[in-house]
């Protein structure tokens, strides 16, 4: 998988990167949200533009950009307008929506935006321009009903790569089981490929899996919370920081992993797969009692 760099945050290695929507409807809200958000170990915010009062005033919409960029400092801004369709707060033309997100992208405060792979014709205009303006895009395709083949949501993740995303983004609805084990299996060749890093999840609780596992599984960011949920299945960010550490530290080789079970139930053979794949020493008891 690429690296992408965003004010020295980099998406695509390591651990995946929290970050906490801001969903709250007046300017003072979302202040007192962004102060807040300081104290937390989050290393981006998402301003969902949708749930603000006044997102159809670009002033007003301008104003509380620049007051995010002034109390965040360094930490990158995700600036995500989320039409109805794909899970938002309202509703607006595709005019509106290209005009809103060109206007975020040249006040330069926001370092990433959010652009929906259904935008449409309008589409291209937005990742050009945003790119001109020296911003990054994450493509990005939600599907709030269900969870799509693994084929589809393949080619949604390799259209994004084409029409320019710096990240690609999919978010997915499971019924069961299965269908977050296609989302981590479609996340993991992904991460394979070497290409633009991912944003992937299954949501609701039976989807929180992928909220966690991100490192393994190839995820770059995840959705915490800090007050109110954009989406179903979201954690809180305290929480999830601490499980982020406890796979990355494993990963990373600090703890020993220990295979039991029946002869012939495959733990050589696994054993020797995650030694392979880890770069890390096997011991294997039957030889040491040998020995």
């Amino acid at each position: 998988m690429k690296a992408v760099n965003v004010k020295n945050l980099i998406f695509g290695k390591g651990m995946p990167k929290i970050c906490i929507p801001i969903v709250e409807k007046e300017q003072t809200e979302i202040e007192r949200m962004a102060r807040y958000i300081l104290s937390e170990p989050a290393d981006l915010v998402e301003w969902r533009v949708d749930c603000f009062q006044d997102a159809e005033n670009p002033e007003k919409v301008q104003n509380v950009l620049k007051s995010l960029r002034e109390i965040l400092g360094p930490m990158p801004i995700l600036f995500t307008f989320r039409t109805k369709k794909e899970g938002g707060s309202c509703e607006i033309t595709r005019e509106e929506y290209r005009r809103l997100l060109l206007l975020a992208a040249s006040t330069k405060y926001a370092d990433l935006l959010d652009v929906e792979l259904s935008a449409g014709e309008v589409l291209r205009e937005i990742v050009e321009k945003v790119h001109r303006y020296g911003g990054k895009v994450i493509l990005s395709h939600h599907d709030f009903e269900k969870t799509p083949s693994v084929s589809e949501m393949k080619s949604y993740l390799g259209r994004m790569e084409v029409l320019g995303g710096d990240l690609v983004k999919l978010a997915v609805m499971p019924d069961t089981e299965e269908d977050v084990f296609k989302l981590l299996e479609v996340s993991y060749e992904w991460k394979r490929s070497g290409k633009q890093p991912a944003v992937t999840m299954a949501m609701g609780r039976m989807g929180a899996i992928s909220r966690m596992a991100g490192e393994f599984f190839g995820s770059a960011i995840t959705f915490g919370t800090a007050g109110r949920a954009s989406a179903p299945g979201q954690i809180p960010c305290r929480n999830l920081k601490e499980i982020l550490n406890g796979y990355h530290e494993f990963s990373a080789g600090k703890e020993n992993l220990y295979l039991i079970g029946f002869m012939g139930a495959g733990k050589t053979t696994v054993a020797g797969r995650l030694k392979e794949r880890r770069k890390i020493g096997m011991v294997e008891m039957d030889q040491e009692i040998q020995k």
